[in-house]
């Protein structure tokens, strides 16, 4: 009869040691990963292939379009000002004010095309541009699961217009793209402040 309960016995001291006072382990709290940021310096954009200026952070490339949806770029001042340190880029498309292309009709597409956004958006504030040197414009802060977070326009309202979309490689996350959205941002608007027709 005895030999009867020596497992069960077995089993209890068993299951009753390993409830020690062992250590407590709990899930590890949601974090973002550490954000270097590249050191704040500009260099000067002076494309043969575009009739304009600006200064662009030193951390990014400028890389011209060669391909639009498998076809030729309707300018060849086509271009995005990436930054790998971000895996960002400031879409950047140029066009001539011509009778096909009004100044009205390039207006209202950048308008539209920010207005795209407002599907996700939940605010959309609109920032005049007015600058010495005949540029004038506007820029968009888009707030909000938007895919492009910044959009802006350039204009001299009679032969330029070049219109600017800043993308992350990556899922719209408002929150978490704060920090680098807000970096990036001051760059933008450096490039906007020294913007200048040739």
């Amino acid at each position: 009869m005895k030999i009867k309960y020596f497992p069960i016995l077995m089993l209890f001291l068993l299951l009753s040691t390993s409830c020690g006072e062992g250590p407590s382990y709990t899930p590890k709290p949601r974090a973002f990963p550490k954000v270097e940021y590249p050191e704040r310096g500009y260099r000067r954009f002076d494309a043969d292939y575009c009739s304009f200026t600006f200064e662009y952070p030193a951390y990014a490339e400028i890389q011209q379009d060669t391909l639009f949806f498998d076809q030729k770029p309707a300018h060849p001042c086509w271009f995005d000002v990436f930054m790998p340190a971000f895996d960002s880029r400031i879409h950047c498309s140029y066009h001539p004010i011509t009778g096909e292309n009004s100044f009205d009709k390039l207006k209202n597409d950048a308008f539209e095309l920010v207005e795209w956004h407002n599907k996700k958006a939940n605010y959309i504030q609109e920032i005049p541009i007015k600058k010495e040197g005949n540029v004038n414009g506007f820029a968009f802060v888009i707030e909000g699961p938007a895919a492009s977070p910044f959009q802006f326009y350039l204009t001299d309202s009679t032969d330029n217009f070049l219109r600017g979309a800043l993308y992350f490689n990556t899922q719209a996350r408002p929150d978490s793209l704060a920090p680098i959205y807000e970096f990036v941002e001051e760059d933008i608007l450096h490039m906007i402040e020294t913007f200048r027709w040739e």
